[in-house]
């Protein structure tokens, strides 16, 4: 499925994202089973499900982290089979970002900076500009042990795309974080569209989705079964009478209706 975002012209360009036939089973169990989709570069793709639907699993497949079982997919143009060609174009920020305590933010950061090969300048630069945007520039000298989830799911972020990746994976990016910083959090995300960065973004709090999703994909029992809109998703095809998101959610994940629609 195909679902151009905003009104950006992207007849010519790669998609970020495009996936087929994705399967992955671990010890028999199925996790995620025929995932097609393709996402166009500069989407904002809300990415839900229940917990135990699959998403976690689908973005280290993505992320490169954990190999298919079979189907294959193309991030950033690069065959996820190539990590070394996919990495240097991607950022992701797991649901439990990867920090070390004994460091302090900002030395979190440098270090960061040096694996993706910054230059010390852009990265100071980056680095000041990022933490005064999340408001952490007063704590980027304090240890990691002392920060509070939503300090360290700051952190996280900014490391996510201190690099500016064409293709950053966000797993509850606003989890731990209080309303000014979550508000924060959105506007970032948005502006991260803006400038064509794709963001592949997994979360609980639909209201986030709705928000600033171009498009939504929901997974079932590890199956893609609803894709498109948020408004489209919204909308009752028989009736024509407008719902809620979440009660679009609710409908295409009950075990009844969990057939893949288009």
């Amino acid at each position: 499925m195909l679902v151009a975002p905003r009104t950006r012209d992207t007849v010519t360009a790669e998609p970020a994202i495009e996936t087929a036939a994705l399967r992955k089973v671990y010890d028999g169990e199925v996790a995620v089973e025929d995932l097609t989709m393709t996402i166009d570069r500069g989407t904002i793709y809300g990415f839900l499900g229940p917990n135990g639907a699959g998403k976690t699993t689908t973005m280290r497949m993505l992320t490169t982290l954990t190999k298919p079982t079979s189907g294959s997919a193309r991030v950033a143009g690069h065959p996820i089979s190539d990590r070394d060609a996919v990495t240097p174009h991607i950022g992701y920020l797991p649901e439990e970002p990867p920090l070390y305590d004994e460091l302090t933010g900002r030395e979190q950061l440098e270090y960061f900076a040096g694996l993706r090969d910054l230059q010390e300048s852009t990265a100071e630069e980056r680095i000041d500009a990022l933490l005064d945007r999340f408001g952490m520039t007063g704590d980027a000298d304090k240890r990691i042990d002392a920060y509070s989830k939503g300090m360290r799911q700051k952190i996280g972020v900014i490391q996510a795309m201190l690099h500016e990746p064409e293709v950053v994976f966000l797993d509850e990016p606003t989890s731990g974080l209080d309303p000014r910083a979550a508000r924060t959090m959105r506007d970032t995300i948005a502006d991260l569209a803006d400038r064509e960065m794709t963001v592949f973004l997994s979360t609980h709090i639909l209201p986030v989705v709705d928000e600033l999703a171009d498009v939504v994909g929901v997974l079932h029992g590890g199956r893609l079964v609803a894709e498109g809109t948020p408004n489209g998703l919204k909308q009752r095809a028989e009736t024509g009478e407008q719902r809620s998101l979440e009660d679009a959610f609710l409908e295409v994940t009950t075990e009844e209706t969990a057939e893949p629609t288009a």
